[in-house]
């Protein structure tokens, strides 16, 4: 199922996932993007989008649109860790500020960006419904969005999506590039190994993520707004790929053989996921989603830009 004549409201829509999920939804539907231009640029976006530079802080957003992706946040630890009380105001209070306002406009259907990283380091698949906890600002802020999340459905029975994201990458040849520094590891290993330079791993290489791009990540946000899903779910493949491989993986489809630098993790080990994997049992269920794009396709994709002529 697609989403067909509707106003959407993307919130970060100039960033990396929302201008993806923007472009892709204004094929079929009236696009508003709201962005900050803090991690975003509106040079992401196609002309079919309409870009408001604004902050989901900020009083009369445009809200009065059938659907609202909720995707602006400060979304990586060293954000959070770095001025946390900003971190808590933008994930937390700009969350409530834009569900409240669009509630307010008579717009029921929201679907907003929550994290994996809350289930902690697990090899096995997480399921939503296992005991979650918080080790940084970053995890806390998406958890309270949750709980927010619930609030506005129990109380006010708006359907609120939260989507707990795996691993998403594209690589530098899409909108992942104006991230740079907080881009996904494997848009940084690419674009080093390409440059012919070693790219950096933390610790052994040995860590593992769900790598999930963002082709597929989009199209779970759209099922999740065409279904009008309430409650928290899981968009990732089920398959865990460490670090080595990965960079292994991107020598191979770059004819290159450039080892990695291992260098101490920056990030305390007690807060660090290690390992990530999802059961997406439960979106899969209700709506038929399933990732298109498996890993080698994915890491073919990244390297196009590298090796196509």
């Amino acid at each position: 199922m697609t989403l067909e004549g509707h106003a959407v409201l993307v919130t970060g829509g100039a960033g990396f996932i929302g201008s993806n999920l923007a472009n892709h939804l204004a094929e079929d539907n009236d696009v508003t993007v709201a962005d900050d231009c803090y991690l975003g640029t509106p040079e992401n976006l196609t002309d079919d989008v309409e870009f408001v530079d604004a902050s989901v802080l900020d009083d009369d957003l445009p809200t009065d649109v059938d659907v609202v992706f909720h995707l602006a946040a400060l979304s990586s630890y060293a954000m959070h860790e770095d001025d946390p009380t900003t971190g808590a105001r933008v994930n937390v209070e700009g969350f409530v500020n834009v569900v409240e306002q669009a509630r307010q406009d008579g717009c029921e259907t929201v679907v907003y960006a929550s994290t994996s990283s809350i289930y902690g380091s697990r090899t096995e698949p997480s399921p939503e419904d296992m005991d979650v906890s918080v080790n940084t600002g970053y995890e806390a802020s998406k958890l309270a969005r949750e709980r927010y999340g619930e609030y506005f459905s129990n109380h006010y029975d708006m359907s609120m999506a939260g989507m707990r994201f795996f691993s998403v990458y594209q690589g530098y040849g899409g909108a992942e590039e104006h991230k740079g520094e907080y881009a996904n590891v494997i848009a940084q290993f690419a674009d080093d190994i390409a440059n012919g330079e070693a790219p950096v791993l933390y610790g052994d290489g040995t860590q593992t993520r769900d790598f999930t791009h963002v082709s597929d990540i989009v199209r779970g946000l759209e099922q999740a707004a065409t279904n009008e899903l309430d409650g928290i779910y899981n968009l990732g493949t089920g398959e865990a790929y460490d670090f080595n491989t990965v960079v292994e993986m991107i020598n191979d489809e770059l004819d290159t053989a450039i080892e990695p630098e291992y260098v101490e993790n920056p990030i305390p080990e007690s807060v660090y996921v290690h390992d990530t994997c999802a059961d997406a049992s439960k979106i899969r269920e209700e709506t038929g989603w399933v990732p298109q794009i498996d890993f080698e396709e994915g890491i073919r994709r990244v390297c196009a830009q590298y090796t196509d002529d």
